[in-house]
């Protein structure tokens, strides 16, 4: 069967591989669409991230979703026919991270399409893929396989939302109109958020940040003052989310920030150079927001009750044949949000 394997930088290939065995555990699902993440466009581009470097060559993708058509015989939560959105973290559940309801931090994760660990992980932009039943979260009929798999990514928006507590009434600014940025954006506007700023520095990913709610939009690139009204006399937003993976936008969100306000960094890359004094004279609280875990079944059912919707966030979807067009595609933040491909 077919899959998208990246071997070295800009060397992308769609290579024949063998079938995964099922085992008595296991769930088949025949991949219906995966998303181009970051993630995988820093792999394509730069053969990784940070210390993250590719060795070997490794399957991408991790926004997956399709149809089970099989499952082993100790299966009983999934059935075959069902359109189920696929989990792409496989937490040991045995380490202490684990046992303390952390599982987003394991010590032993396999995460789908991750080079994290060697051997790595390899992802699921292929024609099928052997999950376990946990994994595979089945969706609502009235969600498209497209749709579905828009839970991984949503979850991630789902935990950066709360790892900043509660939202309700609060002013929020979001650093990055990418995927994330947007979805961060709808959430917020879901969970209440009073006032919601989108920065960018180009023009068309501010228009999806539009689309999903965003009271504001401002590209600094070509607006680099715009966000000084925000600032009042010890900033006024309540919350920032640096989605932008940009270092610098950091440092320039401590005078946004009120006294006691939040910056959740979601966006991963670069470095940045804090004003430890604004800090601890602001009381300003730094977060991290990694991954997910809990928040891909609140993902499922978000979709499922047309909570969030996701549909106008995607672009394009392109035959996994023609997958480097596809990633070229997805390169280009003047011309795509989203881009999946179809197997």
């Amino acid at each position: 069967m077919k899959a998208v394997v990246i071997h070295a930088p800009h060397d992308l290939r769609v290579d024949e591989i063998e079938p995964q065995p099922l085992g008595a555990s296991g769930v088949r699902v025949r991949i219906g669409a995966g998303g181009i993440c970051g993630s995988d466009l820093h792999y394509y581009h730069n053969g990784g991230f940070g210390t993250v470097r590719l060795k070997q060559p490794m399957i991408l993708g991790h926004e997956i979703a399709g149809t089970v058509v099989e499952v082993g015989a100790d299966v009983r939560k999934v059935q075959v026919g069902q359109t189920v959105a696929v989990n792409p973290s496989r937490p040991c559940e045995a380490c202490d991270y684990c046992r303390r309801g952390m599982q987003n931090h394991c010590l032993d994760m396999r995460f789908y399409g991750s080079a994290m660990r060697f051997p790595h992980v390899d992802g699921g932009f292929r024609e099928q893929l052997v999950c376990t039943e946990e994994q595979a979260v089945p969706v609502a009929g009235n969600v498209s396989v497209s749709e579905a798999a828009f839970a991984e990514p949503l979850s991630v928006a789902l935990h950066a939302a709360g790892r900043a507590g509660p939202l309700l009434g609060a002013k929020v600014l979001i650093a990055g109109s990418g995927p994330i940025g947007v979805l961060i954006a709808a959430v917020a506007r879901r969970a209440g958020a009073a006032t919601i700023v989108v920065t960018d520095v180009l023009e068309a990913p501010l228009e999806f940040a539009r689309s999903v709610g965003a009271d504001e939009t401002v590209n600094v690139a070509l607006r680099p003052g715009d966000l000084d009204r925000h600032q009042g006399v010890k900033g006024t937003f309540d919350v920032v989310f640096e989605a932008s993976g940009n270092g610098a936008v950091m440092a320039d969100a401590m005078r946004l920030l009120r006294p006691r306000g939040v910056l959740v960094c979601v966006g991963q890359g670069g470095e940045a150079a804090l004003a430890i004094s604004t800090i601890v004279t602001k009381e300003i609280e730094l977060r991290g927001a990694f991954r997910f875990h809990e928040e891909f079944r609140t993902a499922v059912s978000f979709l499922g009750d047309r909570l969030i919707d996701v549909g106008p966030l995607l672009t394009a979807v392109v035959d996994a044949d023609d997958a480097r067009e596809a990633f070229e595609l997805a390169s280009d933040k003047a011309r795509s949000m989203k881009v999946q491909l179809r197997f």
